[in-house]
């Protein structure tokens, strides 16, 4: 039997493609509408990092932006080759003023707008709604003559983890019920079966890809919701900002605006678990994987051997020579 080789080449499911990330390069593999496999590889340069950027916390921090940025260049390569029947292509007067202001660099900055759009969105709606929430919820308490229940830290942190971990769950089932979304999913399934067969040890090819399961404990799903834990967590150790010294607003204003200074911690503690997570054999740390390994049963699915050939073709092209340096 081959040896288990734990690696860290992770991926990301695009549209009708995968990404591949590996220790020196980032290849993305996209099956085109005529059947063939496109495949952009680029050098990453994660290897030339300085030991700063590499120090536990802040690697979190640093890994978690830049996955961003490689994710969303991936999301907008793979866009390129969707086929819309009857759609024909009219640049708009906005677009033709773009492109004469901006010139080359007008992809760059779609790509920086769209993550600064998505964070923006993330935080909304995972961070800012659900403290937002819970503070709606103690005014609602107070009012009723329950001031010592609706100002305890512990109503606070639990009442803003049960919101936060209700619209996140929602948000993943209704995103899982999109039929656009689906196929991006068989390819999600695709990623975790390839790098599974590689941790294996074995060759890569179709067939003993399909043997492998779709679940990886190092998928970025188990990390959001590991995120999610954590901030929690986190959250809970702050100040309540409550009481006579603040007004309504300054409590809320106050509460948004330490958890978004305190993101960046919240990343990096999350990256430290994943990967703690990602070598531990031991029962423990195998029982606190098993929620993000349930959640991936919505955001995965079992792919077909066309999407299995896409990974693979994603896959071999990261790969280093010498297998010690992809070690995770």
């Amino acid at each position: 039997m081959a040896e288990k080789h734990i690696t860290s080449i992770g991926g990301q499911a695009v549209i009708e493609g995968v990404m591949m990330r590996g220790p020196f390069k980032t290849a993305t593999a996209i099956r085109k509408p005529d059947g063939e496999i496109e495949c952009k590889v680029e050098e990453n340069g994660t290897k030339k990092s300085n030991w700063f950027l590499k120090l536990p916390i802040i690697r979190g921090c640093v890994n978690f932006f830049s996955s961003l940025v490689v994710g969303t260049k991936a999301l907008m390569f793979s866009a390129e080759f969707v086929d819309i029947e009857g759609e024909e292509e009219t640049e708009s007067k906005f677009e033709k003023w773009l492109e004469d202001k901006l010139g080359d660099k007008i992809k760059d900055v779609v790509i920086y707008f769209s993550i600064a759009l998505s964070v923006c969105l993330s935080i909304g709606l995972f961070i800012l709604l659900p403290t937002a929430v819970t503070q709606g919820i103690g005014w609602i308490l107070s009012k009723l003559g329950l001031e010592n229940v609706s100002d305890s830290a512990a109503f606070i942190s639990t009442t803003e983890g049960i919101v936060k971990m209700a619209i996140f769950l929602t948000y993943m089932f209704l995103v899982s019920k999109m039929e656009d979304i689906k196929r991006v999913f068989e390819y999600h399934g695709a990623e975790h079966k390839t790098i599974a067969c590689f941790e294996a040890g074995e060759e890569l090819t179709v067939e003993n890809v399909k043997k492998h399961s779709r679940f990886h404990p190092r998928c970025g799903t188990s990390f959001l919701l590991i995120v999610m834990v954590v901030s929690i967590i986190i959250f809970a150790l702050l100040p309540k900002f409550s009481g006579d010294n603040y007004s309504a607003i300054q409590t809320l204003l106050l509460r948004m605006g330490t958890r978004l200074l305190l993101l960046p911690v919240v990343a990096g503690f999350s990256y430290e678990m994943i990967k703690i997570a990602g070598k531990a054999k031991n029962k423990a740390v195998c029982a606190l994987t098993k929620p993000g390994l349930w959640l991936q049963r919505l955001t995965t699915r079992e792919p077909n051997d066309a999407q299995i050939e896409v990974a693979i073709r994603s896959m071999s092209e990261v790969i280093p020579e010498d297998r010690e340096t992809d070690k995770w």
